[in-house]
């Protein structure tokens, strides 16, 4: 074999190795998966400190804003469990009691989710205005009815 073949086939070995451990080594750290409140106290020591986004419905009556600190806290379920959610942001506009919603963030061992992120879950519905229909009555149409209320 002559010697420019031979580096030539290092260097190819150099490469493939360094691709092979980004695509498979260096994946692994950053990786954020999706759970339940249910699949992620189901793995109790293994679920503390490693991200991920956690979905589910604001339990209603849960949620403690306190505007002057900017600390959100609200309790979190999915119909079987519930997490208790602390983030240290607003809260969107569209944030209320049984809204669904997304955070990303880490479950600590003091069993409560600190949020770095929250996003509201929205109706994936959209409908052109009809003639003469203003936007305000659409909007109006996407917000959940109280009793009571028209």
């Amino acid at each position: 074999m002559t010697r420019k073949r031979t580096f030539s086939i290092a260097a190819a070995i150099v490469v493939l190795g360094a691709f092979g451990y980004l695509l498979f080594g260096g994946i692994g750290e950053n990786l954020v998966y999706f759970l339940t409140p249910q699949e992620l106290l189901a793995r109790e020591e293994k679920g503390i400190g490693v991200p991920v986004r956690l979905g589910g419905q604001v339990t209603p009556g849960s949620v403690q804003w306190n505007a002057e600190a900017i600390d959100l806290r609200f309790r979190l379920t999915d119909g079987v469990k519930e997490v208790a959610v602390r983030a240290k942001t607003a809260p969107p506009a569209m944030f209320r009691d049984g809204q669904g919603v997304v955070v990303e963030g880490r479950y600590g061992a003091d069993g409560v989710f600190t949020a770095d992120n929250l996003m509201v879950k929205h109706n994936e519905e959209y409908r052109a205005p009809k003639p003469g229909e203003k936007p305000s009555e659409m909007y109006r149409s996407l917000m959940p009815r109280t009793p009571g209320t028209s």
